[in-house]
């Protein structure tokens, strides 16, 4: 393997998740298709389809059928999608930039934006429980369960409103959070979809519980490392670099390990993480290279 290694092979997948997206999310004639053109928008043309990426890679290790893997990747990216268009909205974060384009509240209104993320994530569950995407309806129905988990109150949702009430602590000056505290916020707002994403490969593929279990804790050191370093962009690159507006982070008083430890040791911090992640997929041998390459890229990127 080269340097050029896994950049090809990151270009590659965010392709075919690319195509995969385009073919789930037509654009049908009649009134509906301004809410697909917002879906469209929220979803397509930029990204680095880093979660979808690690479906097929984990797919990838028990041989299962690419197409299957890309329809998980593409439901992912959907809801990963809806997160991001309900974060950037006015009541949230007030962003008017993502990917290096308008918002979509910004492209269309708030009202359509909220109605397509709400779309996105229904479509995520209905891509998933499609029999296109296994034969196995059991297979379905966890990959339906593992996602809603990690999506919901005990995961993406409940970690978003950790992280809007830090911020209202912030704003009446009480005591900011700890170390424990920021990572149980991470965990639940980055990590546990990137975990999930991880995981769904070995649930396609019916994995032996010892090594879904070893992508699972390396999904959650990865996602663990990647919210690090993006509070570490956030602090340092550029919105031309990034492709939304930085330095929002110390303004907006969030809670993040940046904040509380400084960059030189939440880099340590990083990439003792990447480290970890590595290790834990050390029984996959050579096959997983790509996803070691990837726990180091996640800590070394400028976007």
């Amino acid at each position: 393997m080269t340097a050029d290694t896994l950049p090809e092979a990151l270009r590659a997948a965010a392709g075919e998740i690319e195509d995969a997206l385009d073919a789930l999310l037509p654009m049908p004639e009649g009134p509906e298709a301004r809410l697909f053109a917002a879906m469209r928008h929220a979803c397509l043309g930029g990204g680095k389809r880093m979660r979808g990426f690690l479906v097929v890679e984990g797919a990838a290790q028990f041989g299962v059928s690419k197409t299957s893997a890309l329809r998980v990747a593409a439901a992912i990216e959907m809801l990963h999608a809806y997160s991001l268009v309900h974060d950037d909205l006015p009541a949230m974060d007030n962003d008017d930039l993502r990917r290096g384009k308008p918002t979509v509240h910004r492209a269309f209104d708030e009202a359509t934006a909220i109605l397509a993320g709400d779309a996105l994530q229904a479509q995520a569950f209905a891509v998933l429980a499609a029999e296109d995407t296994h034969s196995d309806p059991a297979v379905r129905a966890e990959l339906c369960l593992r996602l809603a988990l990690a999506a919901g109150p005990r995961g993406m949702c409940g970690g978003q409103m950790l992280d809007m009430l830090a911020e209202e602590q912030a704003e009446v000056g009480a005591p900011p959070l700890g170390e424990a505290a920021i990572g149980r916020l991470q965990l639940l707002k980055t990590g546990k979809l990137i975990e999930f994403s991880a995981e769904a490969g070995a649930i396609l593929g019916k994995a032996p519980a010892q090594q879904r279990q070893a992508l699972c804790f390396y999904g959650r050191e990865l996602g663990a490392a990647f919210q690090i370093a993006d509070d570490i962009l956030d602090a340092t690159a550029s919105a031309e670099e990034t492709g939304k507006a930085t330095g929002k982070d110390a303004a907006a008083g969030k809670a993040t390990l940046v904040g509380l430890l400084g960059l030189d040791r939440a880099r340590v911090q990083a990439e003792r993480l990447a480290a970890q992640a590595r290790a834990h997929l050390d029984s996959f041998g050579p096959r997983a290279d790509l996803l070691r390459m990837l726990a180091d890229y996640t800590i070394a990127r400028r976007s």
